[in-house]
C-alpha cells in the first residue's frame, strides 16, 4: 500500500518485487513449491499504464526467478496505489510445518542471519527459501517452521503463542550490513537485527538431539550453516540471555496496525 509499505517517490518496480517475495517466502514457510499468482491491482488512472508496467516488471522478475506462474488478477482506479498477490503453492500433507507445532526443548534455528533487508532500507528484496523450506519440510526433526518477515522478536513471539511454548534466544546471527547500520545508529547490532523484517529467512524449530544431523545435512546440501540461536521451552514469552540472567524481548518489529 503506497505511504504504508512504499513511498510514491520509491521505486514501484522494487515494490511489485517486495510484494511477490512476501508471498512466495509464505509458501516457503508452509514446505511448499509456487504453481501460481494472482495479481491484483489499484491504480491512479492517471498514471495506470506507466504504474502497472513498472510494478510488473518487478513481480514477473521474483516470479519468474521462483517458477511461479502468474495466472492473472484485477485491476481497479484508486487514489493510491495498491497491490495484493496471492500465491497457490502444493505440498504433501505430511510435510507441511506450522507455527503451532513448536515443543519445549526444541532448537530455535534460521536459515541465515538478519537485518540486511533493513540496513539498505529494503532496496533489495531477499529471494525466498523455497528450495530450504521444501528441503527442511521433508525432515520429521522439524517441528514448526514460518517466515522472518516481520522481524525475529515479533516471529518468534508468534511461534511462542500459536505453540504454548516460551523461548530463549543465545545468539541472533546479524548480517554484516545491518551490524554497520547499527553501528551508525548507535544501536546494539542484535536488537538491530531482532526488529529488522523483510529478511525472508526461515524460522524453525528442530527435535533437539537431532539438530547437529540436520544443520551438518543443511550445510552439505545449501552449503551455509543453518543458525542455531536458542530453545523452546516450557512458559511464554521470549527471553534473551543477558549476563547472568535473563532479559525479556518485546515484539519491536513490523505490526501491521502500529
Amino acid at each position: 500500500m503506497e505511504n504504508v509499505h512504499f513511498k510514491r517517490e520509491d521505486s514501484l518496480e522494487n515494490a511489485g518485487r517486495r510484494a511477490m517475495a512476501a508471498s512466495l517466502s509464505d509458501i516457503a514457510a508452509m514446505g511448499a513449491r509456487p504453481v501460481l499468482a494472482t495479481i491484483s491491482l489499484a491504480l491512479p488512472a492517471e498514471s495506470a499504464r506507466e504504474d502497472a508496467l513498472a510494478l510488473y516488471r518487478g513481480i514477473a522478475e521474483s516470479a519468474h526467478a521462483n517458477a511461479c506462474a502468474i495466472a492473472g488478477g484485477d485491476l481497479t482506479r484508486a487514489p493510491l496505489v495498491a497491490l495484493a498477490v496471492t500465491v497457490v503453492g502444493e505440498v504433501r500433507a505430511s510435510n507441511v510445518k506450522l507455527r503451532s507445532d513448536a515443543r519445549p526443548g526444541d532448537v530455535v534455528a534460521v536459515t541465515g542471519s538478519l537485518g540486511a533487508a533493513r540496513a539498505d532500507g529494503f532496496r533489495t528484496v531477499s529471494s525466498p527459501r523455497i528450495a530450504e523450506g521444501r528441503w527442511l519440510a521433508a525432515s520429521a526433526s522439524v517441528h514448526a517452521m514460518m517466515d522472518v518477515s516481520d522481524g525475529l522478536s515479533t516471529d518468534l513471539l508468534r511461534i511462542c503463542a500459536r505453540s504454548k511454548c516460551g523461548a530463549l534466544i543465545d545468539r541472533v546471527p546479524v548480517a554484516a550490513a545491518a551490524q554497520a547500520a547499527a553501528r551508525a545508529a548507535g544501536e546494539e547490532a542484535e536488537e538491530y537485527a531482532l526488529a529488522a523484517g523483510e529478511d525472508y529467512e526461515l524460522l524453525i524449530t528442530v527435535k533437539a538431539r537431532a539438530f547437529r544431523y540436520v544443520a551438518a545435512r543443511f550445510r552439505k546440501r545449501f552449503g551455509r550453516d543453518l543458525e542455531r540461536i536458542g530453545v523452546m521451552r516450557e512458559g511464554s514469552g521470549v527471553f534473551r540471555k543477558a549476563g547472568t540472567g535473563e532479559k525479556e524481548v518485546a515484539a519491536t518489529g513490523w505490526d501491521h496496525f502500529s
